[in-house]
């Protein structure tokens, strides 16, 4: 019988939410085949079967919140690896004809096994009355500091396994590094008419986490123009090559290189700083995340190395990622490791907004929709096909002049060098 419990899902992911669940009770299973689907903080994802088998209890149901190691299903199977009982049972030993003289073994006196003592690593006190622990898990509960008749166990009977004391620690810690300030009580808005309320979905709590977070830190955002007249004229040129690649060839995608280029120039932003140890964290590695609207929310998947791709790789790429994210395809890896985050809102409409920070990183980009405006230029009003940057930086790291010049910077390679944009990388 294997008791399947919830895997390790990413780094720093310690829970998520029952989408949907694909099994029932006596449905007949096979290696790798999915089991539900869980939603996490970072994405959706379906749970493998770990072997073949028929489902004999599912203790999940759609909507149910589950922890890493809880258990999820019973599969009357056997798990890839696990021995048979047959290979697991000890040979048994041949017989062999013994010398005339010799004892036979019933003969022979038999002396009791010396009493061997427990390694030393394993003498523990008995510890709390009533709970089922092996020493080693007393004395990892020791080392963490937590109490044993507190920590729930998973085993057989209740037995508290190492895996249930330190799930157990990092709620613990958790608890004390994210205990939100005392907020008041909304008022009873039944009063003045109907109400509907509705709990967040994980993606939405997740959201609302890390803009809290992210408001903790000093914003400012600085607002310019960069005229893209030449830009759109080149964008059109290449469109049907980037097409023919796969991918498809739009201002993001363009803006994502343009950029990669402008944190080399500008290492600051592409930073993260930490006020306890008062450190800066410079990375010399360019991965860059893109939001992407979804019916769930805003996920930010992110592309790595941008610095080494040109536009039309990271165009196939952000084509595939944004339909992935769209389509809950997205895995968890995925979602880690940027270091600067661009939002277009272009495609809605509007003009400046002031985007909030996507924390550990220090600087986000705005990108509104592009018009046509008179611009004066050598005594004539020519019209220019302008587009609207918005860039919400961490004052704590990064100056006002610093950024007026980031962004000017950006500005003046979309209008003087766009071609360089679409070299390709060697």
């Amino acid at each position: 019988m294997i008791e399947f419990r919830l895997p390790e899902l990413g780094e720093g992911i310690e829970s998520g939410q029952v989408i949907e669940v694909f099994v029932a009770p006596g449905d007949r299973v096979t290696l790798e085949q999915p089991l539900l689907e869980v939603e996490t903080d970072k994405a959706a994802v379906e749970i493998p079967s770990p072997a073949d088998g028929t489902v004999t209890e599912v203790l999940v149901s759609a909507g149910d919140t589950i922890e890493i190691s809880q258990l999820l299903v019973k599969i009357d199977g056997e798990a890839e690896g696990e021995e048979t009982p047959e290979e697991a049972a000890p040979a048994t030993e041949e017989k062999t004809e013994k010398p005339s003289g010799e004892k036979k073994p019933s003969e022979e006196k038999k002396e009791p096994p010396p009493r061997k003592s427990p390694p030393t690593d394993d003498i523990a006190p008995a510890g709390p009355p009533g709970v089922a622990a092996a020493p080693s898990v007393r004395r990892l509960a020791r080392e963490l500091g937590v109490e044993l008749p507190s920590v729930p166990g998973t085993g057989p009977r209740g037995r508290i396994l190492e895996r249930d004391v330190k799930a157990h620690a990092k709620t613990i810690i958790r608890s004390a590094a994210s205990a939100p300030a005392e907020e008041p009580e909304l008022p009873d808005f039944s009063k003045w008419g109907e109400t509907v309320t509705e709990n967040f979905s994980t993606v939405r709590k997740l959201t609302a986490e890390r803009l809290t977070q992210a408001w903790a830190a000093p914003h400012v955002t600085q607002f310019d123009k960069a005229d893209v007249t030449c830009l759109e004229e080149l964008r059109a040129l290449n469109r049907d090559r980037v097409a023919d690649a796969g991918g498809a060839l739009t201002v993001t995608a363009i803006l994502v290189k343009a950029l990669s280029r402008a944190l080399l120039e500008f290492p600051k932003f592409n930073s993260s700083i930490h006020m306890g140890s008062r450190t800066i964290v410079y990375k010399k590695y360019v991965n860059i995340g893109v939001a992407v609207d979804t019916e769930r929310g805003l996920l930010v998947p992110v592309i790595r190395n941008v610095d080494r791709k040109d536009v039309t790789e990271i165009s196939v790429e952000l084509t595939d990622i944004s339909s992935r994210a769209r389509e809950k395809r997205l895995s968890a890896d995925r979602l880690q490791g940027g270091s600067f985050t661009i939002t277009n809102l272009g495609g809605i409409g509007g003009t400046f907004f002031t985007p909030v920070l996507n924390p550990p990183e220090v600087a986000i980009l705005g990108v509104s929709r592009s018009s046509l405006e008179p611009t004066y230029t050598d005594g004539e009003v020519t019209p220019k096909l302008m587009l609207p940057l918005s860039l919400s930086y961490d004052h704590r790291i990064i100056d006002g002049a610093e950024a007026a010049r980031f962004l000017r910077w950006l500005c003046e390679m979309l209008e003087g060098s766009p071609e360089s944009i679409f070299e390709r990388t060697e």
